[in-house]
């Protein structure tokens, strides 16, 4: 089983801001739409709650301290290691680390291929990507890029990145 991480990071490292995403980038969300359809994705509950619903056709899982916490068509799981076995037991080709920070954090050490948005901008928030800026630093390749302008549509440039780990 793959484990991806999917993340958009400003260039100074802000992934969240309010309880939401700092930038509205309609083409990346359409990326993470695509990318995650389908699949089984692995959020933490601050980050559920402020999705405020299950994403659509997508197996979900939230990682919660909480016994009692509960979502109706979701797993919800006590730790990311957890979450990351549930999905191993049931044979699943890839799954994709969504967010909080937290989950981030664990999901970094452990990732085979990372799906970063680069957003060209500084922009305020409190959330930010644990972990070095760099990749490279964890030990991730860059594999593919590629660069969108700004338009009527997009307030910021970004750039689409495919990182990945080598095996061993």
């Amino acid at each position: 089983m793959r484990l991806s991480i999917v993340a958009a990071v400003s260039e100074n490292g802000v992934i969240g801001a309010k309880g939401g995403l700092p930038w509205d980038l309609p083409d990346d969300q359409q990326f993470f739409k695509r990318l995650t359809l389908g699949k089984c994705i692995v959020m933490g509950r601050g980050t559920h709650e402020s999705v405020g619903r299950l994403l659509p056709r997508r197996t979900t899982l939230i990682v919660s301290r909480n016994p009692e916490y509960r979502v109706e068509g979701a797993e919800v799981l006590p730790s990311f290691a957890e979450a990351v076995e549930w999905a191993r037991t049931r044979d699943l080709p890839e799954v994709f680390a969504v967010g909080g920070a937290g989950v981030y954090a664990e999901a970094l050490p452990v990732a085979h291929r990372l799906y970063l948005t680069r957003v060209h901008a500084r922009v305020e928030g409190e959330t930010r990507m644990p972990g070095p800026l760099d990749p490279a630093e964890a030990g991730f390749h860059l594999e593919a890029e590629e660069y969108h302008t700004t338009d009527p549509r997009h307030a910021h440039a970004f750039t689409y990145q495919t990182w990945e780990r080598p095996a061993g």
